[in-house]
């Protein structure tokens, strides 16, 4: 635990102090990308369609996933195992934002010593599956923490918008997998150490918590981060965030006056007062 509140008061640090700044380098490649689950061994739906890239508004927008992959980015210079966090890009669990909240955010995230593993879950309109995927993923990421030189109890979810609802998700649903379990890969925990929700979106349902979401479990220290602004989906964020408070889940709550939805690392929403906060 304590190392879980040492790394979530890290990109506590990281977001109020960066998070204004577009990347400089947000065009790395990863050094590996893996499929999160065996030939022929994937549980749930696949998409009807191929999959296909439908660009918009300067963004990658993936759909119609039916191969889910992994893509690591690690933390340049490190001598140790390095913390790791598996970023879950936002697109309403339509499509996946693939560049804006994925390969920029891990860009972001080497530069301040943490590895990144970028998750392209199943899309469209297929939230058990997606579910699936992250869990699978974070015990895949445990599996293979020797080769890829990342801390296995320093593992974490980033996910924004519909990602951040999956990053709720596996903090709370952690306790029974959503699938059977395929191989000796899924031994590994598939409980986050840590999850960072950025604007995340479906957190209520009926002016309460959604049901989704297990609030009894043993849900690891939790940011989210959201604006006054963001209309649909801050009433969650709150309640969300009021519920941890009554669990006694260490968590913080970072509530701006003003950004909207779906900035990623591309709108200065924080001032320059607020930096090192």
């Amino acid at each position: 635990m304590m190392k879980s509140l040492i790394v979530l008061s890290s990109v506590i640090c990281l977001v109020t102090g960066l998070a204004a700044k577009v990347l400089a380098d947000d065009t790395r490649t990863p050094t590996t990308t893996v499929d999160v689950w065996p030939q022929g061994k994937m549980p749930g739906q696949a998409a009807t369609e191929p999959e296909q890239d439908n660009p918009a508004n300067n963004v990658h927008r993936i759909t119609n996933v039916s191969r889910p992959t992994l893509s690591l980015f690690p933390a340049p210079g490190k001598s140790g195992r390095a913390p790791a966090m598996i970023v879950c890009p936002g697109g309403g669990y339509s499509y996946v934002s693939f560049d804006k909240e994925g390969t920029e955010i891990a860009a972001w995230l080497n530069t301040n010593g943490i590895t990144a593993l970028v998750l392209k879950y199943r899309v469209p309109n297929n939230r058990e599956g997606a579910l699936q995927d992250l869990q699978r993923a974070l015990s895949l990421a445990r599996a293979h923490a020797a080769e890829w030189n990342i801390d296995r109890k320093r593992l974490g979810v980033m996910g924004f918008s519909a990602g951040g609802n999956l990053g709720a998700k596996a903090s709370t649903l952690f306790a029974e997998r959503v699938y059977t379990t395929i191989d000796s890969v899924d031994r590994e925990s598939c409980r986050p150490d840590f999850v960072v929700l950025v604007y995340p979106a479906y957190l209520d349902k009926d002016g309460q918590v959604a049901p989704d979401l297990n609030l009894k479990a043993k849900i690891p220290p939790t940011l989210i981060i959201s604006t006054e602004d963001d209309k649909n989906y801050v009433a969650g964020c709150k309640l969300y965030h009021a519920a941890l408070d009554r669990a006694n889940v260490p968590n913080q709550f970072l509530l701006y006056a003003s950004g909207g939805h779906g900035y990623g690392l591309r709108s200065a929403f924080i001032s320059d007062s607020d930096f090192g906060r």
